[in-house]
C-alpha cells in the first residue's frame, strides 16, 4: 500500500476535486492518497467525490486554515 500525498493550498473550488480526480487514475487499489486543501468547501466536496467515486474516505482533519484527509482506493 502505498501512500502519496496531494498538496492543493491555494486552490479553490472546484480545482482540489478535479486534482483528486487525476490523482485517481494514477492510484492502484489499496493505494491511499493524503490530500491537504485551504479551500472552504472542501470537506463536503471530497466526501461527495468519494461517495460519488466508491473510494473510502477513511479520516478528515482540520489543521488551523487547512484540512487534511485520507482516501484509499
Amino acid at each position: 500500500m502505498a501512500v502519496t500525498t496531494l498538496d492543493a493550498k491555494g486552490l479553490k473550488c472546484p480545482q482540489p476535486t478535479l486534482k483528486v480526480t487525476i490523482m485517481a487514475t494514477k492510484m492502484k487499489p489499496g493505494d491511499v492518497l493524503e490530500v491537504v486543501a485551504d479551500c472552504q468547501t472542501f470537506e463536503n466536496d471530497i466526501k461527495d467525490w468519494c461517495s460519488r467515486s466508491k473510494k473510502v474516505l477513511l479520516w478528515m482533519k482540520v489543521e488551523g486554515a487547512s484540512k487534511r484527509c485520507q482516501i484509499q482506493f
